[in-house]
């Protein structure tokens, strides 16, 4: 039974190259493959590995977006730009600029290389840009440093999830893809770690840049031992590696029937290429809208806002102190992604987004009714402390990890790569917006104008989800492929 098991398995490896693409082979390999399969879920041990060290990626994100927050006036200090607040905020936010330049050329290095070498080489510019932030004798040298690491990080983003969906079974699928929200947010409490010391020990912060480069290297490192994604090798007609990776992953008896459900989607997608002409094909033109708009929702919700007005919301509750502020929220953010990871594949991605988005809309409208309604003046300081923890705890319950987790299994295998880079750049781009704009509209419009309109946006988020997600808990990526090209 086994050896024809393997047999089965390994149909391919019997044929030349030149014939595996044949209509007439590939009718054949369904049929080979369509004898009965497993019944229960692959083990999810197998692929765990695989996905730790993908989530170094998210660790480095983390890190990179926190690294300068502690030490910053001890950057400035050393490098003669302290009190200005133009170049400290070019400091802290040029990476989210190489991020958007990163994140456009991630859909052909993905597609043409693989996710593995996509990995390795995101690692190069996060290596790079540390070293030279860490050498750095001027303020020009360290924004390049951080312009590099931008790089890296928006090359690595939109790949790391890709790659996660790809290799994990279906009964795991978002657990695993909950693990990246949690080790981003292990990724910025590490920062906020390393930093402490910059307060005492001249210099400090020059070791915070060569920390990052240890995980940035194990990275590169590790991807050299993991998976290749089996449904990109399948798209490059090595049927016979991806059946032998899908067997490190998911196991022999789970070999034939993925094999089956990637020869059937393939058959199903009547030729669509890969090029970014097919983001606006009609089939695919309104899940990559979707996808797009998930992240713009995340954005414009006022999670950045939230976290960098954190500190005056604190202050004015009594705790004077940044590092309790930025303990307090990056702990609640923790447990929510822990809890999040819990729930993802029990409650679905759909309702959690929707329950997310509400509660952030609750939340918001605390900080509103603090700051607008003079009966709770007294109260004022507590109500937005506990608005602001009650806001963070629901978007890192779904709004945060679901996008991130749902968008590679909504876009079918022959757009994912590009699709991904599309919505991760709209991502950036809100994100960049909203850092740019925030302040100026605090000060123009006021706190309960402002946070009003991201009531609004959370409520209109809300409703979106409601209306246009399908829920994918559960399904394979081929299933799902199947459900949204029948209506769409």
């Amino acid at each position: 039974m086994w050896l024809l098991q393997k047999e089965q398995q390994t149909y391919y490896k019997t044929l030349p190259s030149k014939d595996r693409n044949s209509d007439i082979d590939r009718d054949n390999a369904v049929a080979a493959y369509e004898s009965p399969t497993a019944t229960n879920p692959p083990q999810w041990q197998l692929s765990l590995p695989h996905v730790a060290i993908a989530t170094l990626a998210s660790v480095l994100f983390g890190y990179h977006m926190g690294v300068v927050n502690v030490p910053l006036q001890y950057i400035g200090k050393d490098l003669l730009f302290a009190g200005n607040a133009i170049v400290q905020g070019l400091v802290v936010s040029v990476t989210l600029a190489s991020a958007f330049l990163g994140c456009a050329l991630s859909g052909t290095i993905a597609d043409t290389l693989g996710r593995r070498r996509a990995f390795q080489i995101s690692c190069v510019p996060m290596i790079l840009g540390a070293i030279i932030s860490a050498i750095s004798t001027h303020v020009g040298a360290m924004v390049l440093g951080r312009f590099i690491v931008g790089l890296g990080l928006g090359l690595s983003s939109p790949v790391t999830s890709m790659y996660v969906s790809e290799i994990s079974p279906a009964s795991v699928r978002g657990t695993y893809g909950s693990l990246l929200q949690i080790a981003s947010c292990v990724g910025i409490l590490a920062a906020l770690v390393a930093g402490l010391p910059a307060h005492s020990v001249p210099g400090w912060w020059r070791a915070c840049f060569w920390i990052s480069t240890v995980p940035a290297c194990l990275l590169a490192l590790g991807m050299e031992f993991c998976a290749e994604s089996p449904r990109w090798l399948f798209k490059q007609s090595e049927w016979y590696e991806a059946e032998q990776e899908l067997e490190r992953l998911w196991g022999p008896s789970h070999v034939k029937g993925a094999m089956a459900d990637l020869v059937r989607a393939e058959q199903s997608h009547d030729g669509g290429g890969t090029s970014w002409h097919a983001l606006i094909d009609p089939r695919y033109i309104k899940v990559v809208a979707i996808g797009a708009a998930l992240f713009a929702f995340q954005q414009f919700a006022g999670i950045n806002a939230v976290f960098y007005f954190s500190s005056t919301v604190f202050q004015a509750a009594g705790v004077t102190s940044d590092v309790a502020a930025s303990v307090s929220v990056g702990a609640v953010n923790l447990l929510a992604s822990c809890l999040a990871a819990y729930l993802m594949d029990r409650l679905g991605r759909r309702t959690l987004m929707m329950l997310s988005f509400m509660g952030m809309a609750f939340a918001m409208a605390m900080q509103v009714l603090a700051a607008v309604v003079p009966a709770i003046s007294s109260q004022r300081g507590s109500i937005a402390l506990l608005g602001t923890l009650v806001y963070v705890f629901m978007f890192a319950l779904g709004a945060g990890p679901v996008p991130g987790l749902l968008l590679p299994e909504i876009f079918p295998d022959c757009i994912r790569a590009k699709g991904m880079a599309v919505a991760m750049c709209v991502h950036w781009m809100a994100n960049f917006m909203v850092g740019l704009m925030f302040l100026q509209l605090l000060k123009t419009l006021g706190t309960g104008i402002l946070y009003t309109f991201f009531t609004l946006v959370c409520l209109a988020a809300a409703l979106f989800v409601k209306q246009n997600v399908v829920e994918t808990k559960g399904q394979s990526l081929e299933e799902i492929e199947s459900l949204l090209l029948t209506n769409l």
